[in-house]
């Protein structure tokens, strides 16, 4: 099985802190520049499963940067580089403290507070007789709150601005680009055959402006449906065919976990681990439209990373 990166521990010039998160480690540079290693952990269900997937930091890593590239003339971003193919350099902004989930059709967790009654989702009134996977009149943005640990909270635009999480202003300024990162990546999967039907957004603040932080499109915070079929599977209620991590839970689903109480985490196989990574590379070539690179070296993925970033960094 080829290797997954699933620790980083790196001591770069000038660094002043590291941030383990589920699936990245962000280094903080002199309080100016981050560097973001995505590693090879997944997780689901605010879990990080017990094995890394081959090849799945490399894939985040560059779509992310595509569509970072891609929207900057709409949405200013942090992303100033990517100095190794696991590996985004940017600028340190200070996060907000909330994540803006947009949705553009009923599914996941949004269709399973709908099937059980409630109609109102992050002070949205939802409209009646919807079904599984049917596409909004127009999308909704549902936000949550980030937890450090556990899980995110959903919270409405009237609670976050009450409770000072963000100014009304900042908060507009988010929405705003929320909406237009959305209609840009909706017209961008339309011309690969796909579907976005919803993705979550990270925002910051340096020096008095909102920047679109993390990464942005890639199949770990966004969901895509074929759309060839779309219409004849709703019509007959049947299950979409998607891109999305959605998969992996579902596969923990049917191994009875989804990190309740006394579940317990099932075995993950080399064979499982290698299954999801063909996942990954075939969700990057749907929606890149290019066939994905595996970075194959013998050399330790930790020790190039380390080449990479510092060879950056030296320069700048």
């Amino acid at each position: 099985m080829a290797k997954a990166l699933t620790r980083t521990d790196f001591n770069f010039p000038g660094q002043k802190e590291v941030y383990h998160g589920k699936v990245r480690d962000v280094y903080n540079i002199n309080d100016d520049l981050m560097v973001m290693v995505a590693t090879d952990r997944i997780s689901a269900f605010d879990v990080v499963l017990p094995k890394g997937i081959p090849f799945k930091g490399q894939v985040l890593n560059q779509i992310a940067a595509k569509f970072l590239d891609a929207s900057a003339n709409i949405v200013p971003n942090w992303k100033l580089a990517t100095p190794d193919p696991m590996v985004t350099v940017g600028l340190k902004c200070e996060g907000f403290r909330v994540e803006m989930i947009i949705r553009g059709y009923l599914t996941g967790s949004a269709w399973r507070e709908y099937k059980a009654g409630n109609r109102s989702l992050c002070g949205i009134t939802l409209p009646e007789g919807m079904k599984e996977n049917q596409k909004f009149p127009t999308p909704i943005i549902t936000p949550t709150t980030k937890a450090d640990e556990g899980h995110d909270e959903n919270i409405s635009k009237e609670e976050i601005i009450a409770q000072g999480l963000v100014s009304k202003e900042d908060y507009e300024t988010m929405e705003k680009y929320t909406y237009a990162l959305f209609d840009l990546g909706t017209k961008m999967a339309a011309e690969k055959g796909l579907i976005l039907v919803d993705t979550k957004y990270e925002f910051g603040k340096r020096d008095g402006k909102v920047y679109l932080i993390d990464e942005v499109h890639t199949p770990d915070s966004s969901r895509y449906f074929y759309a060839e079929g779309y219409e004849e599977k709703f019509e007959k209620g049947e299950p979409q065919k998607q891109l999305s991590k959605e998969f992996v839970r579902q596969w923990l689903i049917d191994h009875n976990f989804m990190n309740q109480p006394g579940q317990v985490m099932p075995e993950i196989t080399d064979e499982y681990a290698e299954s999801v990574s063909d996942r990954y590379i075939e969700l990057y070539e749907h929606i890149i439209g290019e066939k994905f690179v595996k970075e194959t070296s013998d050399e330790d993925l930790a020790k190039r990373i380390e080449r990479n970033v510092n060879t950056y960094l030296a320069s700048k």
